[in-house]
């Protein structure tokens, strides 16, 4: 008869729940760089006792690294700061810039009560005709208060997301016919060559003029000037999708090429089982550059034509020319820099679910 050692019991259980957790993190740690915190693995990692020091030189390259190089930029920004004069007095350093963020936050919480309380005030007149039995006196009555900072925000992330959605519906399918078929290859080569290079600020009169020939009506589902700049997003954002679809199909293993040809394979069938699966990674790499070029056209469209969003944030703010208002210009900077590495984590997200490869 043998006694279990309750030690190697306990030693045994105790190395089971390790394992669990490493796995746990190592399953992790495809979401932290998704998200851009890929520190945080082997933050974790050294907490669980997996090797500190190599971690420590794995946090010191993530983490520290990254915070000092920061600290350094905010203190040589304000350190210079203060010493560049503009007509609009000195540039503004971290604090002020930070302190004209925090207004920007309470103008629009004051902006957003103001418009619940007109909204309101709407609805207990409508209330009160149709109690007294008046209902052809109700009126919806909008609101015409300015937008907030908040409102400019998603209206800018709105059109770019619906001129990206445009601009992919055209971009994928020529590029997979290009990449399949030489001879449109042929076709679509000069015409990417030529409108390729064209600045947004040479599309928006052009497309200015078409939309307001062609889109006439004041009550349809689009306001004119979204249309406008979605539509100068997707003329300048589908070449890079097109490009890299593309060469991803053209890239494509000729063996399964073969195969195709050997199981008689319909084109419909071809290009959903082979051609796309293997072309997904260059084609995510390019809607990834397209969604950023995209953001950046936004912006100078919006700038140039007045259409609403953080474009015109930062004109009418230039054109202000008050105390404040290179500061909310530099806010203005750093929203659409953080934005744009946002929408950038979301097609990083969307490529890490849709693909196999670890080539990003």
């Amino acid at each position: 008869m043998t006694t279990v050692d309750p030690e190697f019991n306990a030693d045994a259980a105790r190395q089971e729940r390790r394992t669990r957790l490493f796995t746990r993190i190592n399953a992790a740690d495809k979401w932290f760089q998704v998200l851009g915190l890929s520190w945080a693995t082997p933050v974790l990692k050294a907490a669980a006792g997996d090797n500190p020091r190599a971690q420590m030189a794995e946090i010191w390259r993530l983490l520290i690294v990254p915070l000092l190089s920061i600290f350094a930029f905010l203190l040589l920004w304000g350190t210079l700061a203060p010493k560049v004069q503009t007509s609009l007095g000195a540039v503004p350093g971290p604090a002020q810039v930070w302190a004209e963020m925090v207004s920007l936050n309470e103008d629009a919480k004051a902006k957003a009560a103001k418009r619940a309380k007109f909204e309101a005030m709407v609805e207990t007149r409508n209330q009160k005709f149709i109690d007294a039995g008046q209902p052809e006196k109700v009126k919806d009555v909008a609101f015409t208060g300015a937008p907030t900072y908040y409102q400019q925000i998603w209206t800018s992330i709105k059109t770019v997301f619906f001129g990206f959605l445009i601009a992919t519906a055209l971009a994928v399918p020529l590029g997979i016919a290009a990449g399949l078929s030489p001879t449109a290859n042929a076709a679509l080569n000069p015409l990417i060559q030529i409108f390729k290079p064209v600045s947004p600020l040479a599309w928006l009169p052009i497309v200015t003029m078409i939309v307001s020939a062609v889109y006439v009506t004041n009550d349809g589902w689009f306001a004119k000037s979204f249309l406008i700049s979605a539509i100068t997003v997707t003329l300048c954002s589908l070449w890079p999708t097109l490009i890299n679809t593309a060469l991803g199909v053209a890239s494509i293993d000729k063996d399964l090429v073969n195969v195709s040809k050997v199981l008689k394979m319909n084109t419909y069938t071809k290009i959903t089982k082979l051609v796309l699966p293997s072309a997904l990674p260059l084609i995510f790499t390019g809607l990834r550059l397209s969604l950023g070029v995209g953001w950046m056209v936004l912006i100078a469209a919006e700038m140039l034509a007045q259409n609403p969003g953080l474009g015109k944030f930062v004109w009418d703010e230039f054109q202000n020319g008050s105390s404040s208002s290179l500061a909310k210009i530099m806010v203005a900077v750093f929203t659409i820099g953080i934005i744009g590495f946002l929408l950038d984590r979301v097609m990083y997200a969307l490529q890490s679910l849709f693909t196999f490869t670890n080539n990003r």
